[in-house]
């Protein structure tokens, strides 16, 4: 093989700009689904990556074969590892599609249409100031481009990996997930276990602990559990001119203040207590003490997390965010139901039951009714060390060579949570550096990614592939 040439980080961010003109949008309303727009960003994949489409075996993989809002896409890269390297691939995730922006209608007709806040056309994929601008920029698109970009060298240079390798895109991770859920299935069908599954999440971020000034990589080994729960009430009804105390809306809202007047205690989780063992080394001042102590010192270093701002304090408790509300359909008339949705998420060593308990205790009013419209418990916690780490400590030595890797819970699902069944090793990082207010930005207002960040992306993937160690195990040969 001759050796790889990594694409120029502006070329990258060229066919990010293409994927993002394709608005991709997710939504739980079927008719605001526009398939062929999934069908057109797949068709599209194989023209922008002609060595990936060559090479690797490609299949589209949804619950029926009907499906009309798209396609999960599976790519396998054999491998030269036998049987073994088989059964334990290594799987690289990303999904394609995307949440909505307000202010512009769902499907989205005109990519140059402006939405409000927002610098530039958010489906327009604009490249300007060192960055790409739009919906997808971060959450997924620049990973799933990235990752295609490394294999696409890789595979021109002649290179094979010594074990399989999986490229797995999600279709529907921002609503349901199922495409995640079947590609899961199937490789379970197929007695595969990964030997390591790395999906969006955690990124190289700066000044986001207090004491430490080091660029940190920090990579999700948990991610909190999720859970939409409906809060409602019934009552009779009427006429607005002769309400009656203690209605319906007035005990939905008593219940909300509630839940906000009475948050989840704070508390120092296992991700959470081997993030701030690892910082202890590079934290200055004071802090250097508290983190090397933050065992000990659990409950005092769990409650001043909670005063750092909202992300320090999603850190260490089980957080719920009220998310919709609906009430009488007239100005004038009563509510005879009043409803709110409690979106939760939460923390490890919690499950939804022992949340809706708590919660039950809390409103502590038997007229309020709570339903689960649907709940995941927190993910198994993969370990901080051994192979599949230092892998990952290897790729970022050759693309962020300065920052500290360091573990932590994720706060957002993603869909690697359905890999654990299948995997013992499921990490989360986005090999981007992003600042607070690019992070901010993700599902918000002027989501962008850097072309420098791009560029380092193509190159940790790409240092990744090539450090993919060779299964231990005699592997039998290929037929």
């Amino acid at each position: 093989m001759t050796a790889p040439v990594l694409p120029a980080a502006d070329d990258v961010a060229v066919r990010l700009s293409a994927l993002v003109r394709v608005p991709t949008v997710s939504s739980r309303v079927p008719e605001e689904v526009a398939g062929a727009r999934f069908d057109e960003l797949v068709a599209l994949l194989e023209t922008l990556y002609p060595h990936v489409h060559r090479v690797l075996e490609r299949e589209l993989v949804s619950r029926a074969p009907d499906v009309a809002d798209g396609r999960s896409v599976q790519f396998r890269w054999r491998g030269t590892g036998g049987e073994e390297g088989e059964r334990h691939p290594l799987v690289l995730m990303a999904h394609y599609d995307v949440v909505a922006v307000p202010g512009l209608p769902v499907p989205v007709d005109d990519v140059e249409a402006h939405a409000p806040g927002w610098s530039h056309p958010p489906f327009a994929g604009v490249v300007r100031d060192g960055a790409v601008w739009g919906r997808g920029t971060l959450d997924d698109k620049g990973a799933l481009v990235v990752a295609l970009e490394a294999v696409e060298a890789l595979v021109a240079a002649g290179w094979t990996p010594p074990r399989d390798v999986y490229l797995s895109f999600g279709h529907n991770e921002e609503t349901a997930g199922d495409g995640a859920r079947t590609a899961v299935a199937r490789l379970a069908e197929r007695g595969i276990r990964p030997w390591l599954v790395l999906d969006e999440g955690g990124a190289v971020v700066q000044g986001a602990m207090p004491g430490v000034a080091a660029p940190t990589a920090v990579v999700g080994i948990a991610e909190k559990g999720i859970l939409d729960l409906e809060l409602s009430t019934r009552d009779d009804g009427g006429h607005a001119s002769t309400p009656a105390a203690n209605g319906a809306t007035v005990r939905l809202a008593r219940a909300i203040t509630r839940i906000d007047d009475h948050p989840f205690p704070p508390r120092l989780s296992e991700p959470v207590r081997a993030l701030l063992a690892t910082l202890a080394d590079h934290a200055d001042g004071p802090m250097r003490r508290v983190f090397a102590n933050a065992g000990r010192l659990a409950p005092v270093v769990a409650r001043a997390f909670t005063r750092l701002g909202v992300e320090p304090n999603a850190l260490v408790r089980t957080t719920v965010a009220v998310t919709q509300l609906e009430g009488s359909p007239g100005a004038n008339v009563l509510a005879q139901t009043a409803r709110a949705n409690a979106n939760v998420r939460i923390l490890p060593g919690e499950t939804v039951a022992t949340v809706v308990a708590r919660l039950t205790r809390v409103i502590d009013d038997p007229t309020i009714t709570l339903r689960v419209v649907s709940g995941e418990d927190p993910s198994p916690v993969s370990p901080a060390a051994g192979p599949q780490w230092e892998l990952v400590r290897t790729a970022l030595a050759a693309s962020y060579p300065d920052a500290v890797l360091t573990p932590y819970v994720q706060l957002g699902a993603s869909d690697s949570r359905r890999y654990c069944a299948i995997s013992d090793h499921v990490y989360r990082f986005s090999p981007f550096d992003l600042t607070t207010a690019q992070r901010a930005s993700i599902h918000g207002v002027d989501e962008h990614v850097t072309v420098a960040a791009l560029g380092r992306g193509v190159a940790f993937t790409a240092a990744l592939l090539e450090a993919v160690p060779a299964p231990t195990a005699a592997a039998a040969p290929r037929p």
